[in-house]
């Protein structure tokens, strides 16, 4: 089964430790502006879908999407058609970022004192409902791109 990052928002206290620790961890800054992680995660990658250039894939291993920095041209497509704001811009970096589960051990959910982030496996009732809102979005946002392209 999948794993995602579970926040439980009623232990958090709001101390952003956890994006200070994926700062440094990232960026070797502690800067939670630079931070790759936010709290809502879903299987479904507009992100993927909506790159003109094919930088976004789904490394299957951990189940997270990716980014190739190497093909990636900062059009910055995924930061717009991701309802959730989990694709963002590091405007120091002059490029796009998003959470990559540490390679699969979380250093977010390692050093939350109150234990409001886990790692775990996602369910499916999740899945589904995420799934279903970001298929949604998606396609709202390439009808609205198609009609634009148009004008």
């Amino acid at each position: 089964m999948a794993k995602v990052l579970v926040i439980d928002y009623e232990k958090c206290t709001g101390c952003r430790l956890c994006e200070q620790v994926c700062s440094v961890k990232h960026e070797g800054v502690v800067n939670p502006a630079r931070s790759r992680i936010k709290v809502i995660k879903w299987e479904s990658a507009p992100c993927q879908a909506i790159c003109p250039v094919k930088a976004i894939s789904r490394d299957e291993s951990l189940n997270r999407a990716v980014v190739d920095y190497d093909t990636c041209i900062g059009c910055r497509m995924c930061v717009a058609i991701c309802p959730f704001g989990a694709m963002t811009f590091d405007a120091l970096a002059q490029k796009v970022i998003k959470c990559d589960f540490c390679d699969g051990d979380p250093l977010c959910a390692k050093f939350c004192d109150v234990k409001a982030i886990r790692y775990a496996d996602a369910s499916v009732q999740s899945i589904d409902k995420q799934v279903a809102v970001a298929d949604k979005f998606t396609g709202i946002l390439q009808k609205a791109a198609a009609a634009m392209a148009t004008v």
